[in-house]
This record gives C-alpha cells, structure tokens and sequence, in this order.
C-alpha cells in the first residue's frame, strides 16, 4: 500500500486505529520527537484553466509533526489542530520507513478500514441522490 492511500485511510477512518498502531510502535521502540505537533499554514495552489497560470487560493490550517524510529524519519501532516493524529500519523510513517515487523501485519486492518470508507461514502451518495430532483419529468404549463 501507497503513503498517499495509507494516510487518507488513516485520517478519514476512525481514529482509534491511528492511535493503536501508534501505541504500538512506541511499547517496543524508542521514539525520537523531532518536531512535536504544531500548527501551521499552508498554501493552496491551483492552475486557471484556460491561460494554464498557476494561483493560490489561499491558506490552510495545518498540525505538522515529525519524529524518528531508530534511523528513519517520519512526518504527519493533518489539516485543521488535530495535535494527536498529527503525531500518530508521524511514528505510523517512521515505522513503515523503518521497515518495521509490525507494519506488515497492519495491511489487513488498513484494507478493511478502506471497505468501510469506501461503504460509508457510497451510502452518503445514495441519500444525497434520493433528493435529487428530476427536471426533465416535470410537467412545464
């Protein structure tokens, strides 16, 4: 599995996931803080469509932190003050740089929590389009 995939997961599923996987590592490792959680701001780029001009629509509020596992650095990077999962996230990503054995037994947890996510979107699509409104049925007078 991708940083990219493993991370959404993590911070789009529940949280106690994130927590235990972290709570893990840091029983049988030594966790180094490097940078411990704190806010920040980040730009947001986007490029115009029609004159192909990059342009930033503005900031966002970020928690960053970053520690390291034995040689291996890891960061967590959460959008909003989420000062915990931000730090989470971090030794979670440390791990997985590490090559640690515990990570290979969290894919299985990961896929599932993917199902859900995935589930629970598909069920919020479903009542957003039950309100849905046809036009083309509707009788013009």
């Amino acid at each position: 599995m991708r940083r990219k995939e493993r991370t959404e997961i993590l911070i789009q599923g529940t949280a106690d996931i994130a927590k235990d996987f972290a709570k893990e590592i840091k029983m049988r490792y030594k966790v180094n803080v490097i940078q411990k959680p704190e806010s920040a701001l980040v730009l947001l780029k986007a490029r115009e469509t029609a004159k192909k001009s990059l342009f930033y629509l503005g900031e966002l509020l970020v928690t960053e932190c970053t520690v390291q596992i034995q040689d291996s650095i890891g960061i967590g990077i959460v959008k909003g003050h989420r000062e915990e999962l931000a730090h989470c996230l971090a030794i979670i990503d440390a791990a997985y740089q590490a090559d640690l054995v515990e990570t290979r037994l969290w894919s299985h947890v990961l896929e599932n929590e993917k199902k859900n996510i995935q589930k629970n979107l598909q069920e919020l699509n479903q009542s957003i389009l039950r309100t849905k409104v046809n036009f083309e049925t509707m009788d013009v007078q």
